[in-house]
């Protein structure tokens, strides 16, 4: 290979590097964007509660929903949720109205002892009035492995992230019955477990996806650099 092959070569690998780490950056803004929209929505009037019904059929805005709803059976375990720097699993269990649409509950956390043996959960039962805050479920993270496996307790599943359709099939619902939100249950209801409404649990808020974009394009401009730098020094050291 020549020297100009060489140089050549080398800027397409320092610009196909740039170029990932520039989507890496671009990612990462997206994050920023979407978390910074969710936050500037304002939180919805209790008073201005909607039914499930209503709620989907605006699935992107933030409600305060309040209907009658009846439990499924099938609990689902989220792993990976840290409350007040201790580790634990969010409870969810499915509800539905009369119409047979159903939503995911999120009942509240509970903490893992070291041993990570999984909590014995007392299922809902029936029809109850429920009330809680129409939101986005947790973010996943990268999907790594399947997202749910068989817990030792009957007709419960712990799951690494809240996949829907998946969870739909198991808790044998068409994936068009399961809303695309969770209901954060209000921690005013004497049923479950702790739990706030806060809107981004375990997840990184806008400042800290900022600077990973920042880092991102500035490494990619690195490469950029490096490169010129080495196309410099090859070019000076052929005329020597």
């Amino acid at each position: 290979m020549t020297r100009q092959h060489t140089g050549i070569f080398g800027w397409l690998l320092a610009l196909l590097v740039a170029v990932v780490f520039c989507g890496f950056g671009v990612w990462q803004l997206q994050r920023m964007h979407q978390k910074e929209a969710l936050l500037a929505q304002v939180p919805p009037d209790r008073t201005m509660a909607v039914t499930l019904d209503a709620a989907m059929r605006m699935p992107q805005s933030l409600h305060w929903l309040r209907d009658r709803l009846q439990f499924l059976p099938g609990t689902v375990l989220l792993d990976n949720q840290l409350r007040e720097g201790r580790a634990g699993v969010k409870v969810y269990q499915a509800a539905r109205a009369q119409d047979g649409r159903a939503v995911l509950v999120d009942l509240g956390w509970l903490p893992l002892p070291a041993n990570r043996q999984l909590p014995v959960v007392t299922p809902q039962q029936g029809w109850q009035s429920l009330e809680g805050l129409w939101a986005p479920a947790p973010s996943s993270g990268l999907a790594l492995g399947p997202p749910m496996s068989a817990a030792v307790q009957a007709r419960t599943w712990l799951a690494t992230r809240l996949e829907l359709p998946v969870i739909a099939r198991h808790l044998e619902l068409a994936p068009s019955a399961l809303a695309p939100r969770v209901l954060r249950l209000d921690p005013a209801l004497p049923l479950g477990y702790t739990r706030d409404l806060e809107l981004l649990p375990n997840t990184l808020p806008p400042s800290r996806h900022l600077g990973y974009a920042v880092q991102w394009f500035a490494m990619a401009l690195a490469v950029l650099v490096i490169a010129g730098v080495l196309q410099w020094r090859r070019r000076r050291g052929g005329r020597s």
